[in-house]
């Protein structure tokens, strides 16, 4: 995938970095850490910018938030983790990462969608959550932007930073990627503990 990334990348330039971010976050296992560093690594071998990269990929952040927050608008939950379960293998998601993203949202509310774009996985599945709780757009979109702009920023800087090296900064990211998954899914454990240890307290 990493190959089939960059290629597109060197041949469509910002476009092609605005739609491979707008895919990224309509589906999650292509990574946004190869993109943007790589795309950073770019900007000190090609005629793009630091600034146009970053603002290619916040435009495609937010085209690909958008689509998912409509989903989220004509979505149930349940009709959702149906179409995962069915569908979930090709996307490599699984129903349990929709409840992490509506368990993360229930938690920080509005702030969720802004935080969420800071952790992987999460920060693609986020807007869904958003669009099935009536969270106004334009809030929405105001968190999702400056979420994104951050996230984005940093890793076009580091790529831009660490040059020809930005393959190493990928791996790192993909450490931090698994700790956090690491933590969602302790959390939810302990969540879910909580809850046995509560019902058997009241029977």
């Amino acid at each position: 995938m990493e190959h089939w990334i960059i290629e597109t990348m060197d041949a469509y330039g910002y476009l092609g970095i605005f739609l491979l971010i707008a895919l990224e976050n309509l589906f999650p296992p292509i990574p946004s850490e190869v993109i943007l560093t790589f795309g950073g690594f770019m900007t000190t071998t090609s005629g793009l910018s630091v600034i146009g990269v970053i603002a290619a990929a916040t435009a495609g952040s937010v085209a690909g938030a958008i689509c998912l927050y409509g989903a989220g608008k004509i979505l149930s939950v349940n009709r959702l983790e149906t179409l995962i379960m069915r569908y979930g293998k090709v996307f490599r998601l699984k129903p349990e990462d929709i409840r992490k993203a509506y368990a993360w949202f229930d938690k920080y509310g509005a702030w969720a969608v802004f935080l969420g774009r800071l952790v992987p996985l999460i920060r693609s599945l986020i807007s869904i959550p958003a669009g099935s709780a009536g969270m106004s757009f334009p809030p929405f979109l105001v968190l999702t932007t400056l979420g994104s702009l951050i996230w984005n920023t940093a890793l076009v800087y580091i790529g831009s930073a660490v040059g020809a090296s930005w393959e190493t900064i990928v791996g790192y990211m993909d450490l931090y990627s698994n700790s956090v998954y690491a933590l969602l899914a302790l959390g939810m454990l302990v969540i879910c503990f909580l809850f046995v240890r509560k019902r058997i307290i009241k029977s």
